[in-house]
């Protein structure tokens, strides 16, 4: 590690002690063991705009109604996801009250080493402080790292009609950008995904999130792609078995029915070898080289979940007759799988 990065982490290291201890003692600012400082996601929003709701639903399996009786976060709290080698990078999740621009608090630092900027704005509320906040700490953050990705999600829309989430979805959208464009920001592009902890959307919006911090995600996207053009597959995800997050699909549009399927699959798989197929009792995950699962759809659609490494899962989609034909894999297939 060079000294700038060392002063670095000795600094955010500074910043945590001053904010405070979090649960389980996850304000550890760098892998202990090789001193690697991972992509950093920061979770930014207004006081109960659903934060740490978000973070406990994707990343602890976390009931979406046990997520009411959630403390509000009072201090900067952050956690290391590294469940593959694909997915490696730190959630940071910031109290909506805490003014990190105060001369007193180096911004500076933060903004340097994150990859992306989720801001998390609650559509069933008055969202004009929102904005306002979305603006200031896009804009800030963009003088120091402009390579930065701001992701906006429109959160909670589970209560709202399909109309009126399109409606409050282009409103945001446009209000959004017109502060940007208005202050000479064009330049500064920002991604909106209309989410809720109560079904699937939380999910494929962090997978978007999460697959442009992913320099790989190029080479997995050929790869699936070769895969599809030579086998009777319909379509492909590779898919983190622990968050649900699919960190690669082929180049066909991704339908949400066929990815909420996907996740249902990965729950039936995991959930039944918790239960059937552990054969040491202390392992920590009931998934190995031998997880796989089939499941036929009323549709004359096959379903096929295979292990690929010990947190990575390949789920296809496949018509029943493809299903039964049976051939020798191209020599490009055999290096992906």
């Amino acid at each position: 590690m060079s000294t700038d990065e060392e002063y670095e982490e000795d600094e955010l290291q500074a910043l945590s002690e001053t904010e405070g201890e979090c649960e389980d003692g996850v304000l550890q600012f760098s892998d202990s063991l090789t001193g690697e400082v991972k992509p950093r996601i920061l979770l930014m929003g207004l006081r109960r705009s659903g934060k740490s709701s978000i973070q406990k639903v994707v990343f602890h399996k976390m009931s979406p109604n046990e997520t009411l009786f959630l403390e509000s976060t009072n201090k900067i709290c952050r956690e290391d996801v590294s469940s593959s080698s694909f997915i490696s990078f730190q959630i940071w999740d910031f109290p909506g009250q805490i003014d990190f621009f105060d001369p007193t608090f180096d911004y500076e630092i933060i903004f340097r080493g994150t990859g992306a900027l989720i801001f998390v704005i609650d559509s069933q509320d008055d969202y004009v402080e929102a904005l306002s906040r979305l603006h200031l700490t896009v804009t800030r953050a963009y003088t120091v790292n402009p390579d930065i990705n701001f992701e906006v999600f429109i959160h909670k829309v589970d209560g709202l009609s399909d109309e009126h989430k399109i409606e409050k979805q282009r409103d945001i959208h446009k209000r959004a950008n017109d502060d940007l464009n208005d202050a000479g920001l064009e330049r500064i592009v920002l991604s909106f995904y209309l989410t809720s902890i109560y079904d699937h959307s939380i999910f494929e919006a962090f997978s978007k999130v999460a697959q442009k911090l992913i320099p790989q995600l190029p080479t997995l996207e050929n790869l699936l792609n070769i895969f599809i053009s030579n086998s009777g597959v319909e379509k492909a995800f590779l898919f983190d078995v622990v968050s649900k997050i699919y960190i690669a699909t082929d180049s066909s549009p991704v339908d949400m029915q066929t990815y909420e399927l996907s996740c249902d699959m990965i729950d039936v798989v995991m959930d039944i070898s918790s239960i059937y197929g552990l054969a040491n009792s202390e392992a920590a995950l009931p998934y190995d080289k031998e997880s796989t699962a089939i499941i036929h759809l009323n549709n004359s659609t096959v379903m096929y979940l295979r292990e690929v490494t010990k947190f990575l899962a390949m789920v296809c989609f496949l018509p029943k007759d493809s299903f039964g034909r049976k051939g020798k894999p191209s020599r490009r297939c055999l290096m992906f799988v």
